[in-house]
């Protein structure tokens, strides 16, 4: 099989672009990628880029993995989030067993899934497996995705965080995916009750794995993190760029001067272009921090992994001001379906509901810098 190098994928995740940016109403409505355009990003390489060559993967640098996530995130935002998720996710590929791992990879068409376990999950011990039982939300690419990640605590072994691999046929999907904003992410839930999980379909990250490049020794948290927030920096430039688009041509009603001519609105402009520069600036400069780390000392420290955290934190929380300022500047019209600010605005509120927008990450970080454990994860 001819795996693209790095370079290519970036030229082929502009194509697919493309596509998705004509599909945006479509992806919205159906609250899934199109099976056949989720098809072709699968065959194009896009959900195993962080797979292992030596599976056939992309094993395309971090950096590289976050161009693409902002390429799809300029167009559509739930495709972007899956494209990120459900690629760091599959960095596991070389924490399970390898026969498993060349199971699931073996197919060009596969994606995992996952999604945080509720209180009562539990795997129970028995002969050459788990019984694992639980519920499970916010499995995003779930309709495109081929098989789920099941991770929750062992009876009897406490501390031991097991993920358990399930197909995804084996399964049925509950959909309580009834949301505002990144709609098209199919983040459904799933449940198992008493469901086999043989012993070769399990693995605890804390397993040595059988890769030691750069991104594997980069644990998945500030990855998913610093993805998440570039996707967010992203919907806010496409958004403030909108309501520049705006302002050259539009006079509100009851005014006299058109926007252009008001300095009420160059003050917003101005001010949300500083914000979102800013926020960007540090958010690339603490991912090639990251980067830099595991390429050169094989590890990412501690110290890192929290300014990750407020980063990417910081980002996410400045991008939903900016796109707050465009969706005041875009006015009456910007209340519309029809208008991808709209669209943005319900998008990006979403984000920064999800675990890597709290501001408590901001209490995480702090801690740290105390000297005091950390609460939360970094």
């Amino acid at each position: 099989m001819n795996i693209p190098d790095s370079t290519e994928y970036i030229d082929i995740a502009n194509g697919l672009a493309e596509k998705v940016a004509g599909r945006v109403e479509e992806i919205d409505e159906g609250r899934r990628i199109p099976a056949d355009l989720a098809a072709e990003m699968a065959d194009a390489g896009l959900f195993r880029l962080l797979v292992p060559k030596s599976l056939g993967g992309g094993e395309v640098p971090h950096p590289e993995l976050l161009e693409i996530v902002r390429i799809f995130a300029r167009v559509d935002a739930s495709t972007a989030w899956c494209v990120n998720q459900n690629n760091i996710t599959a960095t596991d590929s070389v924490r399970m067993p390898v026969e498993t791992a060349r199971e699931i990879w073996g197919d060009q068409r596969a994606a995992i899934t996952n999604g945080p376990p509720s209180r009562d999950t539990i795997a129970v011990p028995t002969k050459n497996g788990y019984r694992v039982t639980g519920h499970w939300d916010f499995s995003s690419g779930s309709s495109h995705g081929t098989w789920l990640v099941a991770r929750g605590p062992v009876e009897g072994r406490p501390g031991e965080i097991r993920t358990s691999l399930v197909p995804k046929v084996d399964v049925p999907m509950v959909d309580t995916w009834d949301v505002n904003g990144l709609r098209g992410t199919a983040s459904l839930s799933f449940d198992l009750d008493d469901h086999f999980v043989p012993e070769n379909h399990t693995y605890v990250d804390s397993m040595a794995t059988y890769e030691d490049g750069p991104l594997y020794v980069t644990p998945k948290v500030p990855m998913y993190s610093i993805g998440f927030a570039a996707l967010a920096v992203e919907l806010a430039r496409a958004c403030l760029d909108d309501a520049i688009g705006v302002a050259t041509k539009k006079s509100q009603h009851g005014v006299s001067s058109p926007m252009i001519d008001r300095p009420t609105v160059h003050r917003q402009i101005g001010k949300n272009e500083v914000t979102l520069r800013a926020a960007d600036s540090y958010l690339r400069s603490t991912a090639s921090k990251m980067w830099d780390a595991a390429v050169n000392r094989g590890e990412v420290e501690l110290a890192i992994r929290a300014e990750i955290r407020m980063a990417s934190t910081y980002a996410i929380r400045q991008a939903v001001k900016v796109v707050d300022a465009a969706y005041e500047i875009c006015g009456a019209g910007a209340i519309f379906k029809r208008n991808a600010v709209q669209r943005r605005y319900q998008d990006i509120h979403v984000i920064v509901q999800q675990f890597q927008g709290r501001p408590t990450n901001f209490e995480t970080a702090g801690r740290y810098y105390l000297g005091l454990d950390t609460i939360g994860s970094l």
